[in-house]
């Protein structure tokens, strides 16, 4: 069974930086898309950023020019880099994973359990 594990949540203060990670495990051979997707409280779950295997990436308009998205296919691994965060930016943020396959069977979508970003003075 495919797992994503995220890490690096917090408090920061406005203008502060943090930095999530997430690993997926379970026997996998590849993962097509890994990304992170946010949840403030009474909105909808949003796309942060996002990054195929190829490397190529997308973001969320808000986050543009402020978060940067990386990862590695070796270690199954993705990290989301948060600068000049904004009280806005609070919410949970969450792990996915997309067309996974493993040694089992494929996955279409797969979600970590999530991590809070708190951005406050």
């Amino acid at each position: 069974q495919v797992q994503l594990v995220e890490s690096g949540g917090g408090l920061v203060e406005p203008g502060g930086s943090l930095r999530l990670s997430c690993t997926a495990s379970g026997s996998i051979l590849s993962i097509n898309t890994m990304g992170w997707y946010r949840q403030a409280p009474g909105k909808q779950r949003e796309l942060v950023a996002a990054c195929t295997s190829g490397g190529t990436t997308t973001y969320g308009d808000s986050v543009k020019g402020r978060f940067t998205i990386s990862r590695d296919n070796a270690k199954n691994t993705v990290n989301l880099q948060m600068n000049s965060l904004k009280p806005e930016d609070t919410a949970v943020y969450y792990c996915n994973g997309q067309s996974i396959r493993t040694t089992l069977r494929r996955y279409f979508e797969v979600w970590g359990q999530g991590t809070l970003v708190t951005v406050s003075a």
